[in-house]
């Protein structure tokens, strides 16, 4: 495609045409020529908002840019509404690759109850690869807002899913022609498949109809980054076990071939969740289909540690994650 506006007919029939109107409290939408959009609050609500941007050129960069969105969102108790995407196309793109994104966009909004508000298109000689920007918007009752520093001393922390959910289909998609060399490949199918599990909507809603204290979805630098970060937002110490965390035979596996630690891996899907009883909220999320398990709680001071039988790991800020290590 030329550098510049994407041309409007191919908005019309790329962009426009997949999208979908769906939510009463979204009063202005895509259209050309509209460059707001808005949405109606009661007076007893209060907005939410977060951003981040995805880069890439394989098939599922639109339904990651719109997961990792709701997901900070779901994870301060507000219920996802809406997003607004800028996307920018490389001039080597085709019109069908503009279509897959959107198209993508379109699905994991619908699976999610939410609505595309509004967005840019270009293309530009600037990036060689698409670059998608997802500013998602939600909506909580006043009272309602769940901040990450939330914690208090005595609470336990839960953690839903599986340590390393993200990074293990990445490198199980991206790297399988190396992991088929010592790996099954129907080990291989399931740790891709791991990608359906992106979304921490559900549990988060569970979570805050549970009187949750704080929650913070698990991403770049893995559950121990997490645990560092729930805790130094929320002056707490924290102590783990490292037994009890949850994860899977395929995301053992797939690290040992690259050597990476799969509890410093993104994990995006899964969430920690700071509360009162996590028994009676892993009973819950249960109900739900949802797996968890309580993995340590916050404590006084601000030492930060996991535990492994009599061995102690103390924690530190998060550094590269470990997914890096594949690209070298």
């Amino acid at each position: 495609m030329e550098i510049g506006k994407v041309p409007e007919n191919i908005l019309k029939r790329s962009v426009f045409k997949q999208i979908h109107h769906r939510r009463p409290d979204i009063l202005i939408y895509p259209g050309v020529g509209e460059d707001c959009c808005a949405m109606a609050a009661g007076s007893d609500e209060i907005m939410v908002f977060s951003t981040d941007p995805i880069t890439g050129t394989d098939k599922g960069i639109g339904r990651l840019a719109v997961h990792i969105n709701a997901n900070d969102i779901a994870s301060s108790g507000a219920e996802p509404v809406g997003i607004l995407v800028s996307l920018i196309l490389p001039p080597e793109a085709e019109e069908d690759t503009l279509r897959q994104i959107i198209k993508e966009i379109e699905e994991t909004c619908d699976s999610l109850g939410i609505e595309v508000m509004g967005g840019h298109t270009e293309v530009s000689d600037v990036v060689r690869r698409p670059v998608i920007n997802v500013t998602c918007i939600g909506k909580v009752k006043k009272g309602g807002f769940i901040p990450t520093g939330g914690l208090k001393a005595g609470d336990e922390l839960v953690m839903t899913k599986w340590a390393g959910l993200e990074g293990t289909s990445i490198i199980a998609s991206e790297k399988a022609d190396i992991l088929k060399q010592t790996l099954p490949a129907g080990l291989i199918e399931t740790a891709v498949s791991f990608k359906d599990y992106l979304s921490v909507v559900p549990e988060a809603a569970v979570a805050a109809c549970m009187g949750a204290t704080a929650m913070h979805d698990i991403t770049e630098g893995g559950i121990f980054g997490a645990l560092w970060e729930i805790g130094e937002a929320s002056g707490t110490g924290i102590m783990a076990d490292l037994r009890k965390i949850p994860i899977r035979q395929e995301t053992v596996e797939i690290c040992e071939v690259f050597d990476i630690n799969p509890y410093m891996l993104i994990s995006s899907g899964s969430m920690l969740i700071g509360c009162a009883n996590g028994n009676l909220l892993v009973e819950r999320l249960a109900e739900k289909g949802i797996p968890a398990a309580v993995i340590g709680r916050a404590t006084e001071g601000k030492g930060r540690i996991v535990v492994n039988g009599e061995d102690t790991r103390y924690l530190g800020p998060a550094v590269s994650d470990e997914l890096y290590k594949i690209y070298k």
